[in-house]
């Protein structure tokens, strides 16, 4: 194992390799997605770094076994960049459905306040802690401080209080209607 001298020292010693992966390896630098060119220079030192870290000695030269860590880091990212890229779509405004204008959700805080009102009202015991945690979330509360709010009990607690609220909530036929605008 080596010294952090020496880890450093390699590490500074190859940063080149990082340039000549990229020269080497990646075609079309200029035009691979999700990535720019400083972005691969950083993934290949991510790849230095591990290799300086996992090197040993008299195997190899350390060049060879540095270059081929700093490919492997470099291809992995491309090839995650690559598969993020044909999972997502990329749709514009005009193409969304009419329901998800500016105008589709008028009213729909309204009644959902007033749902959940309404539900708050009719739960109990923790179920209704739990309502009252949602709101407070709803106006930018932490569970820490939602806790202090309501008689000093810990955050864990408030957050067991919300799902099981959640669960509550999620079998009232009310809130089964506005579903397709939560």
């Amino acid at each position: 194992m080596l010294s952090q001298n020496e880890r450093n020292n390699l590490i500074e010693e190859n940063i080149g390799l990082v340039g000549r992966v990229i020269k080497d390896r990646v075609h079309d630098v200029n035009n691979i997605g999700f990535y720019a060119y400083d972005d691969l220079f950083q993934t290949g030192c991510v790849g230095l770094c591990k290799a300086a870290d996992s090197y040993k000695p008299g195997k190899t030269r350390f060049s060879t076994y540095a270059y081929m860590a700093i490919r492997n880091e470099i291809f992995n990212a491309l090839e995650y960049a690559t598969l993020r890229r044909d999972r997502e779509e990329v749709t514009s405004p005009e193409a969304l459905p009419d329901r998800c204008g500016p105008d589709s959700f008028a009213g729909t805080e309204y009644d959902l306040e007033r749902i959940l009102g309404d539900a708050q009202a009719q739960a109990r015991g923790v179920v209704a802690k739990g309502i009252e945690a949602i709101r407070l979330l709803a106006d930018g509360y932490t569970n820490r401080e939602i806790g202090e709010r309501m008689g000093g009990v810990n955050a864990n607690n408030v957050t067991a209080w919300v799902s099981k609220a959640r669960r509550y909530l999620k079998a009232r036929p009310e809130i089964a209607a506005l579903g397709e605008f939560i």
